[in-house]
Order: structure tokens, then sequence, then C-alpha cells
């Protein structure tokens, strides 16, 4: 298990793709969109946010906070784009919520309204990443550098 705080974030670098993961710190809910509803995640404080982005730049690590931060923290919805959407292809961070996220480099990134499954790298296929108490757990992942970094600049 890897500790991890409210007002932390985790960076699981790879070589070609980085995943970034919060605990979401208290109990509220969430707000998925898709083309045809809208469905009500109602998450609890152990549970995580995961942002995976296609890239192990500077760039992709800020993008990949300031997603993050918008979902969290100013209550964006996560948005669910319609199968065969253009702007797939253009997408550089996809992010999933819940206690359990499994990676997959077989889906199309940001048509999945299934929370508990994420588009990576193929280098993180297969990969699970569990919201545990304290902390998370990074299972198919060991061959990873992870890093923490403060997720709010200004304290909560």
């Amino acid at each position: 298990m890897i500790p991890l705080s409210s007002n932390e974030m985790l960076l699981v670098l790879g070589n070609s793709g980085t995943l970034a993961v919060v605990k979401i710190g208290t109990q509220r809910q969430f707000f998925v969109d898709t083309p045809e509803s809208e469905i009500i995640l109602a998450m609890g404080p152990e549970e995580l946010l995961v942002a995976s982005g296609f890239g192990t730049d500077e760039r992709i690590v800020n993008g990949l906070r300031c997603v993050l931060y918008m979902i969290r923290e100013v209550n964006s919805p996560l948005i669910v784009l319609p199968k065969k959407h253009p702007a797939s292809a253009r997408l550089k961070i996809v992010v999933a919520a819940g206690k359990r996220i499994m990676l997959s480099c077989e889906i199309t990134p940001g048509t999945h309204p299934e929370q508990h499954l994420l588009c990576g790298m193929k280098e993180f296929d297969g990969a699970e990443i569990l919201g545990v108490e304290g902390g998370v757990e990074l299972n198919g992942l060991e061959w990873t550098k992870y890093v923490k970094r403060g997720f709010l600049l200004h304290g909560k």
C-alpha cells in the first residue's frame, strides 16, 4: 500500500504515459454526463479519481492535476463522448472514478460510461488501481516509478 492523503496526488510514471491519482477526501456526489443521460456517482472518502495522460512531460502532469482539480474541487462533470466521436482521437487525458480502476488500451478514449474502466497507454494495459484506507494499491504497475506531489496548492 502506498499512503496517500486527500491533499496529495500520486503520479505513476511510465515510459510513454502518466497516471495521476487523488482520493475523493469526503463523502460526495459526482456527475457523469453521457449523450443519453446523467448518472450520479455517490463516492466515499477512500475512493479515487484517476486520470490517464498520453505522454510523460510536465505539460501532461500539469494537465492531469488541472483535470482532477476541475472534477474534484470545482465539481465539473465527467463527460462521456458518443462512440466514434472525432474528439476521442485528440484527447490527451481521460478520467475514471471509483474504488477500483482497471486500465485498458483496448477501449476508445472518453467513450465509456463505466467508471471502473480507464483508457491507458499499452504499457498500463491490465493494471489495477485500488483505493484502500489511507492510501492506494497498484497492481500490475510494480515496474513503474511513482512520486507524490501536493494536490491543493493552498491547502484545504
